[in-house]
């Protein structure tokens, strides 16, 4: 009997080994891609008056490790005299800093501001973004029908994997471009050409972060929902919407995630819930063995934009998790609270977990 059970012994732990070592080669030629998405990059007249290169800086190394990055650039690159609400003007240097010091990889530019300082504002933005086309790719907007057809969508290629991403906005606050260049608009006509474009590169998946919603509202409107049902009909496979500048509800459509507002990202708003925000982050799983790509579930963390004053002396966006506990170092404790007190009832308020 005691032979026996030595033998058996053995024999499971042989089948162990090799169950693991499967289980090591399987995972080996598998590649997960990551996609981190955060909301509103803003620069409000207060931001202008800080060293913007310290305002993502606890959030950049998470961005930095992500396979793609994608950001909202909530602004023109209209030129001097920079200026912050209703007519955005950034510095040059400020996108720059994005792209390469924080690690963004693609800018979304079809949004309510892009066109603050007009066509001709629009169109220098264009010229900036082309000219860090090294370190950088944009959509949402496009300098001609020719780069209309290549950037929209943008179809990202990496680790096996061909990830489309459609980006488009409600309007422009009643600002139109006639012509070239111009912005992505919310009509099917326009949304449908890019699908048929994703289709044709033969996208695995397709992201769609429309600009929509109503502000400061803590659920998605009619509008949003029926457009989110037709996106998902159209081919849609997950869905992360901005503008509202606070975290929305999310939900799933015939099993695509839907996140309705994800808010801001960085910004000098200080309204009641605008300063809670969420990244986003895709993850999609290249199987080179059976070739099947799957995405997996959403991963979603809270971040909190600080004011100047309250944790340090500038803006400073932080994921909330990592700073639960640490009153002590903020400069005024009292935002500390806010931004708990604030991250429980939104989370409660919108069923999004984290």
């Amino acid at each position: 009997m005691k032979a026996k059970t030595i033998t058996l012994f053995i024999i499971l732990s042989v089948c162990h080994f090799l169950n693991g070592e499967t289980a090591i080669k399987a995972q080996a030629c598998r590649d997960t891609l990551s996609v981190m998405i955060i909301g509103d990059v803003m620069m409000h007249q207060a931001q202008l008056e800080k060293d913007y290169t310290q305002f993502l800086k606890h959030i950049s190394k998470d961005l930095r490790s992500a396979d793609i990055a994608v950001a909202n650039m909530e602004f023109s690159l209209g030129g001097e005299p920079y200026t912050g609400y209703p007519r955005f003007s950034a510095p040059d240097s400020y996108a720059e800093y994005v792209a390469t010091e924080c690690g963004v990889d693609v800018f979304l530019t079809a949004n309510n501001h892009i066109l603050d300082r007009g066509q001709k504002g629009l169109k220098r933005t264009l010229s900036v973004y082309e000219g860090m086309k090294e370190k950088v790719l944009f959509t949402g907007s496009a300098g001609s029908k020719e780069e209309l057809e290549q950037n929209y969508p943008v179809i990202i290629d990496r680790k096996g994997i061909k990830l489309a991403i459609i980006n488009f906005t409600y309007g422009t606050n009643g600002i139109h471009a006639e012509g070239w260049p111009n912005t992505n608009y919310m009509v099917k006509e326009s949304i449908d050409s890019a699908f048929i474009r994703a289709a044709k590169q033969n996208a695995d998946f397709i992201a769609v972060l429309p600009h929509w919603g109503t502000e400061y509202e803590l659920h998605h409107n009619s509008t949003q929902e029926i457009w989110a049902g037709y996106l998902v009909g159209r081919g849609a496979d997950v869905i992360v919407g901005g503008h509202p500048h606070v975290v929305q509800d999310s939900t799933h459509i015939n099993g695509v995630p839907v996140f309705y507002s994800i808010g801001n990202a960085v910004s000098n708003m200080s309204a009641e819930n605008t300063r809670l925000e969420l990244a986003v982050t895709l993850r999609f799983v290249n199987d080179h063995i059976t070739g099947i790509r799957t995405m997996l579930e959403p991963e979603i963390r809270y971040m909190w934009c600080c004011l100047p004053g309250r944790l340090n002396d500038n803006f400073s966006t932080i994921f909330v998790k990592e700073w639960l506990g640490h009153r002590s170092e903020w400069i005024n404790p009292s935002d500390y609270d806010n931004m708990v007190n604030t991250y429980r009832r939104v989370r409660q308020e919108t069923g999004v977990s984290d």
